[in-house]
């Protein structure tokens, strides 16, 4: 097959964001929108994938690594961004240009191949247009077919008389394109527009005017598919995005008790009969094997649950928890960049981070580890089956031995051997009769002052 290259135009500002962040960089299902772009045009086997990038966005060039970029110096259309990337070399060899937009990341990845197949057909388009069917298709630009179905001309809504209006086939702005023929085809547009832009919808009227076709290949869908302008269509398109993904994990066997309460991001993994009570929130790179439950209001992120584990309720893992085989991570239980082995339990109000805690080991409530010294992170081990009495702290780096007991209320500065106990705390005094007395004397002083 000819080489197919993907290219995936990223330099708008985003001015109704109202952010200063690039508004590809805004996050849809817990990543940035544009890496649900790039995703779709790995699985299309591209043979390269590239992005046009505005100025001063190194923080967009570093997101999209190691996919190569161009900066569009001047924001002059999205035909002189696909200029930009000719002239930088980023489209040579390509047998076929497949054009892709950072800021529409629900575009469906089967269009996406429909339209590199059209534009491969016997009957040779140098242009194919993606064209949705919308039953209010509003301010959008639209499609207008010959007799034969060939692509005749995009009409602007502000442009369009009445029965161009009519259409309901609206333009979506992927597109693929002959790299043969693209040379040619942008030198022949130009900016008749009041913003004096280059727009690549022109190309189907260039491809025309040479003599050569145009194509359209036509889904139906909402509006969200046809690119992201503002924090409102952000929001519209996590709801659509999130109900997909939800009974995307239904359908792989997950029970979601309320699926509306449920966020799931983009990469998360679910085994078979896993359950997730309502309100649980899960960030990017969570894996939750079979049989394994979440309770509610939980909250995971770059976390690893293994098979039976229950998590939660209230319940809060963080980068680099890993929870073992039919361990127990209960309320108010923070675990973050910790190793909790299988069987292990730590059911109550505990936080442990960086540590390493062995198979069947109990981590009584309240316990934590103190593994920042104001300057290092260390590590706390605690080994297998030991017992950590409530109220422990762990002053990392320590080491607690294989069935070792930990006195509750002991702070551990030191290691502690297997199959000891460590005590470490003021040891209990009584004085009897000492309560009444002390009750007596405040009595006595509060009746003096009144008195004065």
């Amino acid at each position: 097959m000819p080489p197919l290259i993907c290219l995936i135009l990223a330099a708008g500002k985003g001015t109704r964001m109202r952010s200063r962040l690039p508004k590809v960089l805004h996050r849809l299902a817990g990543v940035p929108m544009i890496a649900h772009v790039l995703d779709k045009a790995r699985r299309l086997d591209a043979d390269r994938v590239a992005v046009v990038v505005g100025p001063d966005m190194d923080d967009l060039v570093a997101a999209v690594a190691p996919c190569p970029t161009v900066v569009q110096t001047e924001q002059r259309g999205t035909g002189d961004a696909v200029r930009a990337a000719l002239e930088a070399g980023l489209l040579d060899g390509a047998g076929d240009v497949l054009v892709l937009f950072g800021d529409a990341p629900l575009s469906p990845q089967d269009a996406m191949a429909s339209l590199v197949e059209r534009r491969r057909a016997a009957d040779d388009p140098a242009v194919v247009v993606l064209g949705i069917d919308l039953a209010d298709p509003g301010r959008f630009g639209r499609l207008r077919l010959g007799p034969s179905g060939e692509l005749e001309a995009i009409v602007e809504a502000a442009d369009a008389d009445a029965d161009t209006l009519a259409i309901t086939l609206c333009n979506a702005g992927m597109m693929a394109i002959d790299a043969a023929r693209l040379a040619p085809l942008l030198d022949d547009i130009e900016p008749r527009n009041a913003q004096g832009e280059y727009y690549l919808t022109d190309l189907v009227a260039a491809a025309r005017a040479r003599g050569w076709s145009a194509a359209a290949v036509t889904v139906a869908g909402d509006n969200a598919l046809l690119g992201i302008n503002s924090r409102a269509e952000l929001a519209a398109a996590e709801r659509l995005l999130q109900d997909a993904l939800r009974v995307k994990a239904m359908d792989e066997g997950v029970t979601l008790v309320a699926p509306e309460t449920v966020f799931l991001a983009a990469d998360t993994r679910f085994g078979r009969d896993v359950t997730v009570e309502p309100n649980v929130v899960f960030g990017p790179g969570v894996t939750v094997e079979d049989g394994a439950t979440i309770r509610a209001f939980s909250h995971l992120e770059g976390a690893t649950v293994r098979q039976g584990a229950v998590v939660g309720p209230f319940a809060r893992l963080r980068p680099g928890a890993e929870i073992g085989a039919d361990a127990r991570v209960g309320n108010f239980v923070e675990v973050k960049n910790t190793v909790l082995g299988a069987g292990a339990k730590a059911n109550h109000l505990s936080y442990l981070g960086d540590a390493d805690i062995g198979p069947g080991a109990n981590i009584g409530a309240g316990t934590i580890t103190c593994n920042y010294d104001g300057y290092l992170k260390h590590r706390t081990a605690i080994g297998a089956d030991a017992f950590i009495g409530s109220n422990t702290a762990l002053v990392a780096p320590v080491t607690v031995g294989e069935r070792a007991n930990i006195a509750a209320g002991s702070t551990i500065t030191g290691d502690v051997p297997a199959d000891a106990l460590a005590v470490a705390r003021g040891r209990q005094e009584v004085r009897e009769g000492w309560a009444a007395k002390y009750r007596a004397r405040l009595a006595k002083d509060k009746a003096a002052k009144k008195a004065r």
